[in-house]
């Protein structure tokens, strides 16, 4: 073992002039780290050992700005089965079976090559939902781009919904639901989070542990190659300057024809019981595989490097365990089943090699066989377990007492009380993004009951043995709002949490889990860390109001450029069940003659809305959510839908009731005259149509079943204000907004395709 000094001898020159950062710093590691890497060895680090810290402990894979915070999250419920920590978390939903679900960001790679970053984002986090014995059945994905009329963020939209599309529905696996969000604060910086479900039996539950001594660990799909080294553990743990461009050989390639012939092979494996453990390869590649695996069950591991298969002539040490190269998964398999895992793997056409061997005494070791030599030696628990945690400075910004008394006003000359014709700002919020999910294919498997464009997305929920429709259905929805949490961070996590139950109540579903993804600016930011610890605050207490435990999630850091961050953006997704599926659940159309009835309080307040943000206005503060409130109106909701008391429901968040009730009228095709009066709950201003307060929505009644409806809600609490009658070709709120059904159609058709081909929005 070599024993290098501090200053690495590639970062010397010939003549003995340093010809730049010694290696720790051009690797990502401060000099403190580089310093505890040496108290943990007891010795200096060689350069393959070195790179193997810089990738486990770079911010994408150690989490060592957010560990600290992220430990106050509600994980635990008695349907839980695997919380944060595994590749997934995995929740018991009866009958012997279990839903695993998991989120990710593939943000930083899709900036510098879209279609490669989405597509190997919904590689990877397909991985996460295989390796748990999970058969992946769905997809979503919540992506936000800079605006429309600017170029690149343009050519960042197409090419990432190309890469999820081109991969997913290659791979065979359906993408039914998902959010676009255009806005200046994504201009640099788009967020392209993805989500995977999959369905198993519960007894093929396998966590990533390499146990057993003796033990072989077996390196399943593809070679090994020089794409996506230091990948998205570099790419995403600093921030983006003049340049970056270049990275593009960062950026991992995908296969999904790979990736299918991976998924067959590893359930069949799996169902075989031919695997003691199995982890993916994602971020850090090889090294995190060996560690992680190695670690999690108490041992060691010896890798042979020369064993593994590598696509491109004479790859370093460094680059083979350091890849990200895609579809590639790690099976710690006993010795005497590996002639039968060999003929699965054949029969699939998916390579298997073994390349290491489990040991104890807790040390990862590299050698090459061919050459004799031991090239690292290293704790492997020291990888991960022993990564920096960070409590860094957080302080909320200096203007800030004085941001939340800019309450915007009902007109954009700051009067309170305006009731002036507001149609044009309704009209401005209103895109049809089916251009996005049209290109997925959302029906394979045919589980999909509701697909992309309602509150959230229902699946069938079928056995996983027998494939026997069990009867009852999965209730998805992804969620997050920017302006919210850039109002207040805490407030505005918790109202999105909030938003997220009251979609699956529009669809029957009552929530069983959450996994979020945390997408925020530098770090080094204290008022970054002070949105990122709020908003965890807020979604925690939220979750814990709703009994929802957070069962996994991811943190994307750095989401900046030129020292700019974007707005915090807490994307969360919720899965919920419907214990009846026997019925479709009612969509949002108005239908003519049914009566509107809005549930839950009016709360006066524009601060954080879509609305005062399009004027410009982005002061005050968002109305504190009454989180026991919103608890008691999704149960209200979701016990009038699953017994047939409403033929529509739709919540009320972004644009407020009167963007909710616009897209009704565009779903039924039909009209709605509503004539507000003096009730506070109908308030006919600005801030009653346009306010985004956590805790109201919309249903559409039946005469048979209106008293039946209204009861019900008085006996819980819940408000309630008949708005009118559905019908006509007119939508008319009060004295505020009045534009024919037929215009706002028109509009909401055309902005996005207008955009995209002008490059501005249609006015």
């Amino acid at each position: 073992m070599s024993d290098p000094s501090p200053q690495a001898a590639s970062d010397v020159e010939s003549d003995g002039v340093a010809s730049g950062p010694p290696l720790h710093q051009a690797l990502g590691l401060t000099d403190e780290e580089f310093a505890q890497i040496g108290e943990l060895l007891g010795r200096g680090p060689n350069d393959l050992e070195l790179a193997m810290y810089s990738v486990m402990w770079s911010e994408h894979c150690s989490y060592k700005s957010s560990r600290i915070h992220l430990r106050r999250f509600p994980t635990e419920a008695p349907w839980v089965l695997v919380g944060p920590g595994e590749n997934a978390g995995v929740i018991d939903v009866g009958d012997g079976i279990a839903v695993a679900l998991r989120i990710e960001s593939h943000n930083h790679p899709s900036a510098i090559e879209p279609y490669q970053g989405a597509a190997t984002g919904i590689g990877g986090i397909v991985r996460d939902i295989f390796t748990m014995g999970a058969r992946p059945i769905a997809l979503m994905d919540p992506l936000r781009f800079g605006p429309l009329d600017d170029a690149r963020s343009r050519w960042i939209a197409e090419g990432v919904v190309s890469g999820v599309s081109g991969y997913g529905n290659s791979v065979g696996i359906p993408t039914v639901g998902g959010e676009v969000v255009f806005d200046e604060t994504y201009a640099e910086n788009p967020l392209v989070n993805v989500f995977c479900l999959g369905i198993l039996p519960t007894e093929r539950l396998v966590l990533a542990k390499a146990s057993g001594e003796g033990n072989l660990a077996v390196l399943l799909g593809n070679s090994t190659g020089r794409d996506g080294i230091g990948g998205v553990s570099v790419l995403a743990s600093a921030e983006f300057a003049e340049g970056d461009e270049e990275k593009r050989p960062s950026v991992q390639v995908g296969d999904p024809f790979e990736e299918k012939r991976l998924i067959e092979a590893t359930l069949a494996l799996l169902d075989a019981g031919l695997v003691v453990g199995i982890q993916d390869l994602g971020g850090a590649g090889l090294t995190c595989a060996t560690s992680e695996t190695a670690s999690n069950a108490g041992m060691g591991m010896d890798v042979d490097v020369s064993a593994i298969p590598q696509r491109e002539p004479n790859m370093s040490a460094v680059e083979v365990l350091t890849s990200e190269s895609q579809e590639r998964m790690l099976a710690i398999v006993e010795p005497v089943h590996l002639d039968e895992v060999l003929t699965i793997t054949d029969a699939w056409e998916v390579r298997a090699s073994a390349i290491g061997t489990v040991t104890t005494g807790g040390l990862l070791r590299v050698f090459d066989e061919e050459g004799g030599e031991l090239l690292a030696e290293v704790p492997a628990a020291t990888l991960h377990e022993d990564a920096p945690l960070y409590r860094r400075p957080l302080a909320p910004p200096d203007d800030l007492e004085a941001r939340w008394t800019r309450e915007p006003g009902g007109t954009p000359s700051g009067g309170s009380d305006a009731t002036g014709d507001q149609s044009d700002a309704l009209l401005a919020m209103m895109m049809d993004t089916s251009w996005v999910y049209s290109q997925y294919d959302h029906q394979l498997y045919l589980n999909t009951v509701v697909g992309p464009g309602g509150d959230a997305t229902v699946l069938r929920l079928r056995d996983p043995r027998s494939g026997a429709d069990t009867g009852r259905g999965l209730g998805l929805s992804a969620d997050g709002n920017h302006r919210w949490c850039a109002s207040d961070p805490e407030r505005g996590a918790a109202m999105v949490v909030c938003e997220s139950v009251l979609n699956l109540a529009a669809v029957g579903a009552r929530p069983l889990a959450l996994v979020n993804c945390l997408n925020f600016g530098n770090p080094e930011h204290p008022e970054v860390m002070w949105q990122l610890s709020g908003a965890i605050d807020g979604m925690s207490e939220a979750c814990r109001v709703m009994d929802l435990p957070v069962v996994g999630g991811n943190v994307s850091l750095y989401n900046s450029s030129g020292g700019r961050d974007i707005d915090p953006t807490p994307v969360v997704t919720t899965l919920g069940m419907i214990d009846d599926l026997s019925a479709v659940p009612p969509g949002m159309a108005l239908s003519d003659g049914d009566t509107v009835v809005v549930l839950g309080s009016f709360v006066d307040g524009l601060a954080g809305s879509r609305w005062a943000w399009d004027q410009g206005l982005k002061g005050g503060r968002v109305p504190e959510p009454n989180l026991a409130m919103v608890r008691v109106l999704a149960d209200l909701v979701r016990s009038l839908v699953a017994e047939g008391l409403v033929t529509a429901t739709h919540d009320v968040s972004e644009g407020g009731l009167a963007l909710a009730l616009a897209e009704m009228a565009l779903a039924g095709g039909i009209g709605l005259e509503v004539d507000a009066d003096s009730d506070s709950s109908l308030a006919d201003t600005v801030s009653g149509w346009f306010g985004e307060a956590a805790g109201r929505m919309v249903v559409t009644v039946d005469t048979e079943h209106l008293g039946q409806v209204l009861g019900r809600a008085e006996s819980v609490g819940i408000s309630t204000v008949v708005a009118g009658e559905a019908g006509g070709f007119n939508l008319r709120l009060g004295a505020t907004v009045t534009v024919e059904v037929d215009v706002l159609q028109g509009n909401w058709r055309s902005r996005l395709p207008g955009a995209l081909a002008s490059g501005n929005l249609a006015e």
